[in-house]
């Protein structure tokens, strides 16, 4: 994990303990990858695999869906993990 990875992980933590943090409805793999400390390729992985519970969601580019995962994931990740495998 990269010095900066780690200090975006600790800024999300802070927003979250300071009761600042504009919460979303839904997170691309992307953002849900920075904010779980991961890379985009596993979050995606464990989106395919059913390890975190996601949904596909048009993304305007083409015939392929996109993940998307909700916020209550989300915390449910941070307080729980992954979910066993299919």
């Amino acid at each position: 994990m990269t010095v900066e990875e780690r200090l975006e992980r600790i800024e999300a933590a802070l927003l979250l303990l300071c009761g600042r943090n504009e919460t979303k409805a839904w997170y691309s793999v992307e953002e849900f990858a920075r904010l779980v400390g991961r890379e985009a390729f596993t979050c995606r992985e464990w989106c395919r695999r059913g390890r975190i519970q996601a949904s596909k969601k048009r993304s305007g580019r083409g015939a392929h869906a996109a993940w998307v995962i909700a916020h209550e994931e989300l915390e449910r990740y941070r307080r729980e993990g992954l979910l066993s495998d299919r």
